[in-house]
């Protein structure tokens, strides 16, 4: 049975707890031997992998690749899978390149098979694409219990991999706007609805901005990306996150006892 992670808390006192005990904690969930099972096949079998094809018709292997980005869910979409991996990411029309989620474009780039420059084969590869998988699935266990400590376990490497894939502010904005985990945290914590999303692009990246630049003093994505702008936005999303919720549950029982009435 795969080790299940400890959060007696929810909201911000959760994060705190996680904050203290997580490095254990997730140090116990990846010797358990569910995970060590599926990272030890990886290890063994993934240089023998030299196309997308190839890594798509290995459920076991595009299982760990998938979930080392955090897209776990498209594992039947093999079709899908294979055509962001075959396009790469060099040519600005390649499907990875088209999707608004950079963690597609991540995953391509860093197999690739789009290139002709196959990694897998390299020394460190698995080891990185295994560091990836079981920090994703750490968090993922988390989230069963608390999706919102998921996502702002999230938030970190998340904001790494905006930033070193996006050259302008401009770009870095729109990336995150792509990443639906990472847009929900930015969303709530600065206390926008969900209609939000509804609104045009370019308005919502103005919005955005402008609201960063009243919370953080900046609205440049490297100057949120400092780690005390970091924890506040963390801070901000729990709380109003937790409140929403609260709120959302006092509706509802106040219309459960109306209906009684």
């Amino acid at each position: 049975m795969t080790f299940q992670p400890v959060i007696p808390f929810s909201g911000y006192s959760g994060w705190l707890f996680l904050d203290r005990t997580g490095a254990a904690q997730k140090e116990a969930f990846v010797e358990s031997a569910a995970v060590e099972r599926v990272t030890d096949t990886f290890r063994t079998r993934i240089a023998s992998i030299t196309s997308a094809d190839d890594l798509v018709k290995d459920r076991a292997l595009l299982s760990v690749a998938l979930g080392a980005f955090g897209l776990d869910d498209d594992i039947n979409n093999t079709f899908f899978i294979r055509k962001v991996l075959e396009d790469g990411t060099s040519d600005p029309d390649a499907l990875a390149n088209r999707l608004a989620d950079p963690r597609y474009r991540d995953l391509s780039a860093t197999f690739g098979f789009g290139t002709g420059l196959v990694l897998t084969g390299l020394s460190v590869f698995a080891d990185d694409i295994i560091d990836r998988y079981e920090a994703k699935q750490f968090e993922k266990a988390v989230g069963e219990q608390n999706n919102d400590l998921r996502l702002a376990m999230n938030l970190a490497p998340a904001m790494g991999d905006v930033l070193s894939g996006n050259q302008t502010d401009t770009g870095r904005w729109f990336a995150m706007m792509g990443n639906a985990p990472m847009r929900e945290v930015f969303q709530t914590a600065l206390g926008f609805p969900s209609s939000f999303a509804a609104l045009d692009l370019d308005k919502q990246l103005e919005q955005f901005r402008a609201r960063s630049e009243a919370t953080f003093g900046s609205s440049r994505m490297e100057d949120i990306s400092s780690p005390e702008n970091q924890e506040k936005l963390i801070r901000l999303f729990l709380l109003r996150s937790e409140t929403a919720s609260a709120v959302t549950s006092t509706a509802s029982i106040a219309l459960t006892l109306l209906q009684q009435a």
